[in-house]
Formats: structure tokens, sequence, C-alpha cells
């Protein structure tokens, strides 16, 4: 059994055990904690009715914490992670969805300003396109995750705004059932998201995100909206760094104007035709279309001692990839750029701009964000990514990540109290182990790193 099986097999039995022995004693206090909840709810003036009413049915869903504990959105490598939610089928699916529902879409982008690709995206991400609402109950959900510990005084609010979703008439709490983290509705909106900014969409003076698709669609339109979306702004671009780019700038909060990144020598990568918030309907300006001469074939051959995950696309030895200068482009865009490397230096690489936070916003996980970014590309024109045939696979599991934390922390680097998800400190403390090694600071906690950590380790 080779090492990274053995340290999985290993801690997936140890994380089962934990999870069963602590079930019993988590029940044990799930009903005193619910009894302060009861109170709390009636002190915040939700009736006594909706508030014993959704107590009496709460339960503890253990299974809900181990998928918290399991995120794909946080542990999978960025490529497999896409490629299992953005395929044919789901682009196919998607701009039959357009079409069967163009007016509707129209009149909401018209309205609120984003684009009816980016909320089907949405749709097709969140739901398969209404397929898959969820089924469990979210109370019972929300109340686990809120006793949990991890995120208590999130969900605990959360938990609070179901009950006024309740109390006011929105929906009966027979009929709230959804995801394990508490989302529901063809958007999966949270119920604190639906209390802010859920409309009705259809005119009948009720708010229904599950079987009304106008207000399902208005309500994330408003939400997006509200939120900061800049019309007619793109969200992503996928870009070709220079040899010479200094990985450690590769980073959400590091930003800066898109002129300045062309100085450095980023470049755009496989522009298409009719891409959103360029300078001309084919998507490129004039110049830009003179200029697209310049391309470089697509390797196919691995180099060297790297591993190159199994999942990643293939490119057939006779494709090329064109890129363009920056400058050329006519990018329309108000703030200032980031560079994303959501599979380390050797992955794909895109440039982010203001409507990516929004989508953040929605969701904080890089690798969700730049799916529906993409696949509302996908939605719009044949686009796909084409970076990242070298890329390194490999998830680390839960605990695999918890155990390099806590290395870095015993190292010197404060990846903070380790909880098993790559954070931005836990990207921060990979950079300066990486500058303190001389590697790429990538910032990236790939499955080779964690191997070099732990072999450092005394034995």
């Amino acid at each position: 059994m080779n090492f990274a099986v053995y340290r999985l097999s290993k801690y997936v039995a140890v994380l089962t055990l934990l999870l069963t022995s602590s079930v019993s004693a988590a029940e044990d206090g799930f009903s005193g904690w619910l009894e302060s909840l009861r109170t709390e709810a009636k002190v915040a003036g939700i009736s006594d009715y909706t508030v014993d009413g959704a107590v009496s049915r709460i339960e503890f869903l253990p299974d809900v914490i181990a998928l918290d504990r399991s995120q794909p959105e946080f542990i999978s490598p960025f490529l497999d992670y896409y490629q299992k939610r953005v395929d044919k089928q789901k682009v196919q699916k998607g701009r039959q969805m357009l079409m069967e529902h163009e007016a509707m879409l129209n009149q909401i982008e018209a309205r609120y300003g984003v684009p009816k690709f980016t909320l089907v995206s949405f749709w097709g991400l969140e739901t398969q396109y209404g397929r898959s609402l969820g089924k469990l109950d979210i109370l019972s959900s929300l109340a686990t995750l809120a006793y949990d510990g991890r995120r208590t005084d999130f969900f605990r609010g959360q938990l609070l705004d179901a009950m006024r979703m309740i109390d006011i008439g929105h929906v009966n709490a027979d009929d709230l059932t959804g995801s394990w983290a508490g989302a529901f509705g063809n958007m999966q909106f949270m119920p604190t998201t639906f209390m802010l900014y859920a409309v009705d969409g259809d005119g009948d003076n009720l708010i229904d995100v599950v079987d009304s698709l106008p207000d399902a669609f208005a309500s994330a339109a408003n939400y997006l909206s509200q939120i900061g979306w800049q019309a007619n702004e793109p969200a992503m671009l996928e870009v070709k760094l220079p040899d010479s780019f200094d990985w450690k700038t590769a980073q959400l909060s590091v930003r800066k104007p898109v002129e300045e990144w062309s100085k450095l020598g980023v470049r755009a990568l496989h522009v298409d035709v009719g891409a959103p918030g360029f300078g001309s309907k084919t998507g490129l300006t004039k110049d830009a279309r003179t200029e697209k001469t310049k391309s470089y074939p697509v390797k196919t051959k691995k180099p060297v001692m790297q591993k190159v995950s199994a999942s990643v696309q293939q490119v057939s030895d006779n494709t090329s990839v064109s890129t363009v200068s920056l400058d050329a482009l006519g990018l329309k865009v108000k703030g200032p750029a980031a560079i994303l490397l959501p599979q380390g230096y050797r992955g794909p690489a895109f440039m982010v701009f203001d409507n990516f936070d929004v989508i953040m916003d929605w969701n904080r996980s890089v690798n969700y964000a730049l799916s529906v970014a993409q696949l509302a590309e996908q939605l719009r024109h044949d686009s796909r990514i084409v970076g990242g045939q070298f890329a390194e696979g490999g998830a680390l599991s839960f605990q695999e990540m918890m155990d390099l934390q806590s290395i870095l922390n015993a190292r010197g680097f404060n990846a903070g109290e380790p909880d098993g998800l790559p954070g931005s400190m836990t990207q921060e403390a990979v950079r300066k182990y990486q500058l303190a090694n001389q590697l790429p600071a990538d910032g990236y906690a790939s499955r080779s790193l964690y191997q070099r950590l732990y072999s450092e380790q005394p034995q």
C-alpha cells in the first residue's frame, strides 16, 4: 500500500470512529442546547407557536457533521472539481433551459443587469437545473451545524431566520427541505439571504423560490445586483503567465490594474468570440484581432518528475492555443484584477475581476466561483479551460489538511487553528514555507507539499 492510500485509509477509519463515539455525547447535550434556542427565538420576537413547532421537529443529524468536514469545494483539486460539474451534458442542458425560459430571463437581465448566462450557471451548479433541491430538513441541518461549534454564530443566525421565514408565512415548516448546509430552493438560498434579497418575480404577491422560477431567478439577480454585480463586465479570464512571474502575487488579496499585469507579461489565453466585457462583438478589438498571431503549441508530453492528474483535460497534438495582449483586448472593468492559481503554479491561471468577488460572496470557494464563471462562458459561447496540462493531482483529506496545518504551526508558519480547510491563513503559511525553502510560492497545499512536510517530521 502506498503512502497516500495508507494515510487516507488510516484517517478515514479514525475519523469514522471519532464521529461515531461522539454522536451519543453530542445528542445528550443537544436537547439542552435546543431549550436555550427556544428561549432566544422567543425573545427575538418569533411567535411561541412557530418556535415550539420548529424546536419539536428538530433532530440531531450526525451525517451533516461528516459532510461539513469533507466539502469538495474546498478540498478537491480544481480541475477535478470543475470537470465533474461542468461537462458536455451540463452545458447542453443549460442551453436548453436558456431557450425554454428566454423571455423571462431576458426581462430579469434587463431589470437587474445580471446576465442570464450567469443566472442559469448558478442554477446548474446549485441544483442541476432544479432536479436536485435537497431532501434534508433545513431546521435540523442548521441546528446540527450551529450546535457543532465550527461556525456556531453563523448557523444559529441562519436557524433563527429560517424560523422567521416560517413565522411570516413564506414557507411551511414541513416543506422547508434542502441541502445539508441549510440552503433551499432552485438557487439554494440560505435563510438569511432569502430574508434580505428574495423578491416576488411573478407578481402573485408571494415569494416562492422552490416552485416559482421567476421568483427564484429574480431573487438571485436581485441578490447579485445588490452586493455589487457590475453589468457588462467579465468575472474572470484565463491567462498565460510569463516565466518570470512572481508566484506569491497570485492571490485574491493582491490587486493590480489590468495595465500593470500586462506590463508584467500576463497575456490572455484562448480568447473566444463573444466573450463578455470586451470591446467588440467578436470579443476582440480590431488591434487585438490583427495581433492574434502569437501562439504556442499545447504540450502533450509529460515532463520528467511531474505528476499529472489523470482527470486533467487533454488537448490533441495538432491543437495550438493563441495568446493576446491584455492591452489590446479592450477590457472594460472598473476595478483592479487579481491572479489566481487554483491548482498551484503548474495548473491553469486566471485573472479575476470585481464580479468574481460577487460570486465568491455567494460561495466562498474559489473552485466553485471559477466553475460558475466558466460554465456561464460555455453557455454563452464555445469556451473551455486550456491550461493546466501538468497540474499536480491528488486531494488531501480533511485530516491530512489538519495535519499539514499543525505541522506548519509547529514549524513557525502560522496557519491558524487547524480546521481541515485551506483558507487564507493556511495559504499564507504555505507561501512562507515555500519561500523559506526556495520553492515556487504559489500558496497551494498540494499533496507533494504535504508529503515533504510529513517526511521532515522527527521520527
